[in-house]
């Protein structure tokens, strides 16, 4: 799997080698192949990675990775973004920020790659750039180069996430506090935590759902945040969200559970209306996953959800609205 994976960058690479002659610790930017980074020895970062993406549901899995890496490479944000299936447009998907570092995670939607067009003729070729110092990038990347320094960005590595042949993703990190530099076997060891990222969320058994979707177009994201690390998720990934004292439980389509501390009344504002219903004052469901209605107990209606062992209560209220949404 790695050595196929490693001569298509290998390929890549050769035909682009003109471009590098800003190589070297002097240069602004810095653009390099897998084969240039060795085979990351001494670095465990591909291990942490697999473990996260064999314990934990894949959005939840990358963004714990990614804050364990970022935090051993010494940079102040962890990072994905993602592409639409004509890499016209991205998103930013997942990130993590040292504590104290401001997040930018939620300005970056559905935007034009003319942005990042300086760095996207890099990672569209299989090219891992290092950017060692953002304020002396060439007049070509001045667009990036602003958004950079908007975001207290000094320097940044970014590595493209490949699959079937095809640029998805990019993960990458930023460093705000100082001026710093990764080395080459780090850029080896991210680049193979890109290829385990391309089996976890492109791989066939999703059934190139991720990719589906993007072809679509990009719907908003909802950003769950815990512990420092922020997780978009698409709203249709939501099964529903239920109130719990001064928080909300949100339950997702892997299986999973996030708290957070909006409280339902924003969470009704927050969710798409086409296919969210509130059913009782502590209760909004998916639609779309609602596999039952349960009216067997006379004055008290339940309904189920996905896969959800617990069925939910429906408040008499919001019973004829349920009822006309479902079409019984």
């Amino acid at each position: 799997m790695r050595e196929n994976g490693s001569q298509q960058r290998k390929d890549h690479g050769r035909a682009e080698d003109n471009v590098l002659s800003d190589h070297g610790p002097d240069a602004a930017y810095e653009a390099r192949s897998l084969a240039d980074c060795g085979d990351a020895a001494g670095s465990d970062w591909p291990y942490r990675m697999a473990r996260w993406l064999l314990r934990e549901p894949v959005d939840i899995a990358i963004t714990a990775a990614l804050a364990e890496i970022g935090e051993l490479a010494g940079a102040d944000r962890a990072w994905m973004f993602e592409y639409d299936a004509e890499l016209l447009r991205f998103q930013n998907t997942h990130e993590w920020s040292r504590q104290g570092v401001e997040s930018f995670v939620e300005d970056l939607q559905n935007t034009p790659v003319t942005m990042i067009a300086w760095l996207h003729q890099f990672l569209v070729k299989s090219r891992a750039v290092m950017i060692n110092r953002v304020a002396e990038l060439p007049r070509p990347a001045r667009p990036l180069q602003v958004e950079m320094l908007r975001q207290s960005d000094k320097s940044v590595l970014s590595v493209p996430v490949f699959h079937d042949g095809r640029l998805r993703a990019c993960i990458g990190f930023d460093a705000t506090s100082a001026i710093r530099g990764w080395s080459a076997s780090d850029i080896g060891a991210l680049f193979q935590c890109a290829e385990l990222i391309a089996l976890a969320r492109y791989g066939s058994h999703h059934g190139g759902q991720a990719l589906a979707n993007s072809s679509r177009g990009f719907a908003p994201l909802i950003y769950l945040r815990r512990q420092g690390q922020i997780i978009g998720v698409e709203p249709q990934a939501i099964l529903g969200v239920r109130s719990a004292r001064d928080y909300a439980k949100v339950w997702l389509q892997d299986g999973s559970t996030v708290l957070d501390l909006r409280p339902l009344t924003i969470w009704a504002g927050l969710l798409p209306t086409a296919s969210f219903l509130r059913v009782h004052r502590t209760a909004i469901v998916n639609l779309q996953h609602v596999n039952g209605l349960d009216r067997r107990a006379g004055d008290r209606w339940t309904i189920g959800i996905g896969r959800l062992a617990e069925a939910w209560p429906v408040s008499r209220s919001y019973r004829q609205e349920l009822r006309q949404r479902l079409g019984v």
